[in-house]
């Protein structure tokens, strides 16, 4: 049967972002979408911060940046900084962009490690643009320098945005190009008898909306995807055990500028967001009820927010996992009705953009075939687990034994792939990135080596690089990054010139 009408059901980050990529098909006579959502029912809001592909959803939507991030009162991301995992007072970060570069087809990494071996004490940091910056309070974007000088690294970024500020952003999109609203609250769903298949909603007030394909953004709740078609949901506490949060935004009070990176601190049961926006900080304690107690955990992200606070606590409950499908019959679920990873890499926001693009990419007007579902929820399902195996290794990867918590997660067994990423890297710092895997070498070794799994050598193949040519060179890549931190702006002055906040 032909999709002439497409009805997404819930509004909030996920449900804006699809109406605007969907806004970008020919919305008119032969397709119509339209958005359901109550303003009575909130929207978590706290996923706050992006990772590097989401620049580039934005630039397929045509959205101007600079316009954007002053709407939000958004700021730029370089990389994540985490605090106390490995054991209390380490610190590192996770960048955006990659240690060095491949030299003879061997990764940097392992270059790196040749020249450490043999006596070089400069820390493999130093040869990432987005760290040095991120430490120095830098920011610059590519286009900002290439033209005088083509021979300095790109530098990679994100955003950090105010969520509800960005979804009534993307409302306007939407709607501009033919994207109808509807207010109200889903009361009931209507299954064709025979398929199974979604057919209407009736809402609270009596009126039935028919639809072809719908788009399932209600949150938690899952009421399509979960209530209507009981499709499952895949438990994954045992790796994953912090199930709470508290989220409360506050002023940022002592003047400075917001940091370019995202903080994560570790805490004795689970861990502490904080993301700089120009107007406030976006603060939040994600944590473990079977270790921690709500008023605790609200104490300690009060006693550890750089301001006043701004609103009343929003105290979250979440089971981390995923749906056992997530496109099943003509309803496909995006953000938070299809899965719930905790937001400790930023990959809320990815997974909502990630999900449009496999949707669009896979979408036929002329219907809905069983191919497209299977390819949909195989290629979900992976991507779902690889990350799942990445937010493991943070809490596993630890020598803390300073909480009954800690001491879980270090010693829990892990997912076998896991297991095999972890003990390769271990014997010659290999790392394997998988087909359209999200994290990248650098990824994976930053966070292993800034937790303390140490690499047991490198690859051979490193010896067979000429010593005095490599060493001119990685000294040539460490001079460059220098110099462009040097002369990059700090941030808050890029802000304040290329996309100053406009008022709420």
């Amino acid at each position: 049967m032909a999709i002439q009408q497409i009805i997404i059901v819930g509004g909030g980050t996920a449900g804006w972002m699809a109406a605007a990529a969907l806004s970008r098909l020919k919305v008119g006579r032969t397709l119509e979408i339209t958005l359901i959502e109550s303003e009575q029912i909130g929207t978590v809001g706290v996923g706050e911060a992006t990772i590097p592909p989401f620049v580039g959803f934005n630039d397929l939507l045509g959205i101007n940046e600079a316009e954007m991030l002053a709407e939000v009162g958004g700021t730029f991301k370089l990389g994540i900084q985490f605090e106390n995992w490995g054991k209390q007072g380490d610190s590192y970060i996770h960048p955006f962009g990659a240690y060095g570069y491949a030299m003879g087809g061997i990764g940097f990494h392992h270059v790196w490690h040749r020249f450490a071996a043999s006596g070089d004490n400069r820390p493999i940091q130093v040869f990432n643009l987005e760290t040095m910056a991120a430490y120095f309070g830098k920011f610059a974007r590519t286009e900002d320098y290439q033209k005088q000088r083509d021979d300095l690294p790109p530098i990679n970024y994100a955003y950090h945005l105010d969520a509800g500020r960005y979804a009534a952003y993307l409302r306007k999109f939407a709607e501009a190009r033919g994207v109808v609203r509807v207010e109200g609250k889903v009361a009931d769903t209507a299954l064709d008898a025979e398929t199974g298949f979604v057919t209407s909603l009736s809402l609270d007030d009596g009126r039935v909306l028919a639809g072809d394909l719908f788009v399932d953004c209600s949150g938690f709740r899952g009421l399509l995807i979960e209530q209507a078609l009981k499709t499952g949901y895949e438990d994954w506490t045992h790796w994953l055990p912090c199930n709470r949060a508290v989220a409360l935004p506050c002023q940022r009070e002592d003047g400075s500028p917001p940091p370019p990176f995202t903080r994560a601190t570790a805490h004795s049961a689970g861990w502490q967001w904080q993301v700089p926006l120009q107007h406030r900080n976006g603060n939040g304690h994600v944590y473990c009820s079977s270790y921690m107690e709500d008023s605790d955990a609200l104490d300690i992200l009060l006693g550890n927010i750089a301001g006043k606070p701004q609103a009343d606590p929003n105290f979250l409950r979440f089971v981390t996992g995923r749906r056992k499908k997530f496109w099943n019959k003509n309803v496909v679920a995006l953000g938070l009705s299809a899965g719930f990873m905790e937001p400790l890499e930023s990959t809320s926001i990815h997974l909502i953009n990630t999900g449009i693009d496999k949707f669009l990419s896979l979408l036929s007007l002329d219907g809905v075939t069983q191919a497209q579902q299977d390819t949909f929820n195989r290629l979900t399902g992976r991507e779902y687990a690889r990350i799942r195996d990445f937010l493991i290794l943070h809490y596993n990867a630890t020598s803390r034994t300073d909480s009954d918590f800690w001491n879980y997660v270090r010693t829990m067994d892990v997912p076998d792939t896991l297991i095999e990423k972890v003990e390769i890297f271990k014997a010659n710092g290999q790392i394997f990135r998988e087909e359209d895997e999200l994290f990248t070498e650098t990824s994976w070794a930053a966070v292993m080596m800034g937790q303390g799994v140490t690499m047991g050598g490198h690859n051979p193949m490193a010896e067979s690089l000429d010593s005095a040519k490599t060493r001119e060179e990685i000294d040539e890549m460490e001079q460059s990054i220098r110099f462009l931190v040097q002369h990059m702006p700090g941030h808050g002055e890029y802000l304040s010139r290329y996309c100053p906040a406009q008022a709420a």
